[in-house]
């Protein structure tokens, strides 16, 4: 009988931690260059993936085959595999809310998908798209839908805005869509500044129905349409809810036929492959919307089937934490050469600090390493006359993320050169960075190099490919939590503002004036909010 072994909850107690901490005092020396391990002509061949239609470069880091070999071991005494068909498997992995995490079930091929729920979900999301699209959706006052309002934030908003913005040239809707997520009225306004309530119809996503930012966006929203229809009925005709609280959108005046389900194994981060994707559905309708799911899923058989060593995630987010343990990075920056992946940080950012911003492991012990990245960036090349000066000569070490698309979709007027040059500007970058200029003559021109970079060459932008890359980020950010020991799936830290701003606001609004048991900066703040506003 083989003794038990302990489970290790924390990777410094790892064997292959100790060797990774000798391994990365090499990779620090002065005299250490990186792009000297391109000597050996077979190192892309080595370090690099496909998937499908997607590859991962990540040639151009501090790597060789002893530290990616003590990487693999930190994730084996980790029990990645484990925890990995937990979640395949539906086990209740989200321990703080005692909850499945399931949203790789949504991406099962309808005609394979064990849960009956997801078919019912897709089958009802198609009715909806074929009746908007075909006219026979109505108004209020008999005409046609003209333009689609998505209201939510946070996933309900930045996963469908990311996705739809990607995907604008397999647009086939003859409706124009929009999106509005801030609290600020002016987000709201500008929206529907064009718009005519009689060809317009909202949905609002939102989990509870009871967000605030979304519940306050869509009484407006509802004010708007009954201001031009005095009959209730017009808010059945304008307004499609996808939540958990049906109760809640039927008693804002949402007709039942019209709410879509959002259950609570999804969480709003991954929810874009439920019916939080709708708008997303009836921009490209519902071909493209199962494509999407089809290289969601072939990324899911991917991760779940290949070993480590092969495996793009696993290899993404081990990398991630090597810079993070071991040089000390507290941020990583994404930068998409691709104009129709602006929004991809955006989306990745929610992704990343939402699942990992936490100090607590899955025993409740607080954390004695760092955890989670501050990830930023934008689109390339704007990116390059920004911030990109400090990349290459400032003091901070980050990581980088190139994402470039080899073919766009559509093809337009100076395609080809500009194309070109957008490539060749995305290329340059990781190479000036691995390389830099550090036999420069003049100190201010020095450049050190030895920044590390990965590089993900996508062949052309689509629904199969566009799901696959999101899916690698999804996993990635998973398995960065496997080897933390933390739990991705909860946000407690997000609730605490919205509780406190509740009692805010009522001192905003109050006559009173009592704010004494608040702390000096907030009184004194919400003085001076008074006082610019009388009405207050």
């Amino acid at each position: 009988m083989k003794p038990v072994v302990p489970k290790i909850t924390c990777p410094t107690k790892s064997k292959a931690w100790g060797k990774l901490e000798k391994l990365s005092k090499s990779f620090k020396e002065r005299d250490f260059r990186l792009n000297s391990l391109f000597k050996d002509s077979s190192r892309f061949a080595r370090f690099s993936l496909s998937q499908n239609h997607l590859t991962l470069d990540y040639s151009k880091n501090l790597l060789d085959e002893e530290t990616l070999k003590a990487l693999i071991e930190l994730s084996a005494d980790m029990h990645l595999e484990e925890c990995r068909e937990a979640m395949f498997e539906g086990k209740k992995i989200n321990t703080s809310e005692d909850r499945q995490v399931l949203h790789t079930a949504l991406r099962i091929p309808p005609n394979e998908n064990p849960l009956p729920e997801v078919k019912d979900c897709l089958q009802r999301m198609e009715v909806m798209v074929n009746s908007i699209h075909s006219g026979e959706w109505k108004g209020f006052s008999g005409k046609k839908i003209k333009d689609i309002v998505n209201i939510g934030i946070g996933g309900s908003d930045l996963g469908p805005r990311l996705v739809c913005d990607a995907l604008e040239d397999f647009k086939v809707a003859a409706q124009d869509l929009h999106f509005v997520s801030n609290l600020d009225p002016t987000n709201f306004n500008e929206v529907i500044s064009e718009l005519n309530p009689e060809t317009t119809i909202f949905i609002v996503a939102s989990k509870s129905f009871n967000t605030l930012e979304t519940a306050l966006n869509a009484a407006f929203a509802k004010k708007w349409i009954l201001g031009a229809s005095d009959k209730p009925v017009a808010v059945e005709k304008h307004f499609i809810a996808i939540t958990g609280n049906k109760n809640r959108a039927i008693n804002f005046g949402v007709a039942e036929d019209n709410i879509l389900p959002i259950w609570d194994w999804v969480g709003g981060r991954f929810s874009v492959w439920s019916a939080m994707g709708l708008s997303i559905a009836l921009l490209v309708g519902m071909e493209s919307f199962i494509a999407f799911h089809a290289g969601a899923h072939s990324m899911d058989r991917h991760f779940r089937e290949e070993s480590p060593d092969k495996n793009m995630p696993v290899i993404m987010a081990l990398i991630t934490v090597w810079y993070n343990a071991f040089f000390n990075s507290q941020s990583s920056a994404v930068v998409p050469y691709s104009h129709r992946l602006k929004e991809l940080p955006f989306y990745l950012q929610q992704l990343s600090m939402e699942s990992l911003g936490k100090s607590i492991t899955k025993e409740n012990d607080q954390i004695s390493i760092s955890t989670g990245e501050i990830l930023w960036g934008t689109v390339g090349t704007n990116s390059q006359h920004s911030y990109f000066q400090l990349l290459h000569q400032g003091t901070q070490f980050v990581p980088i993320d190139f994402v470039a698309v080899a073919t766009p979709a559509r093809k337009s007027v100076g395609h080809n050169e500009m194309q070109d040059h957008l490539l060749a500007n995305c290329l340059s970058q990781s190479l000036a960075l691995m390389r830099g200029d550090p036999e420069s003559e003049e100190a201010q021109k020095k450049i050190t190099g030895n920044k590390p970079s990965n590089t993900l060459l996508i062949d052309q932008l689509n629904p199969f490919n566009l799901g696959c890359l999101i899916a690698l980020y999804e996993h990635k950010v998973f398995v960065q939590s496997i080897l933390w020991n933390i739990n991705a799936f909860d946000q407690w830290g997000v609730e605490l503002g919205k509780i406190i701003s509740k009692d805010i606001y009522k001192k905003l609004i109050s006559t009173d004036g009592e704010t004494d048991e608040l702390d000096s900066s907030t009184r004194n703040l919400i003085k001076l909010i008074k006082r610019s506003n009388p009405q207050k």
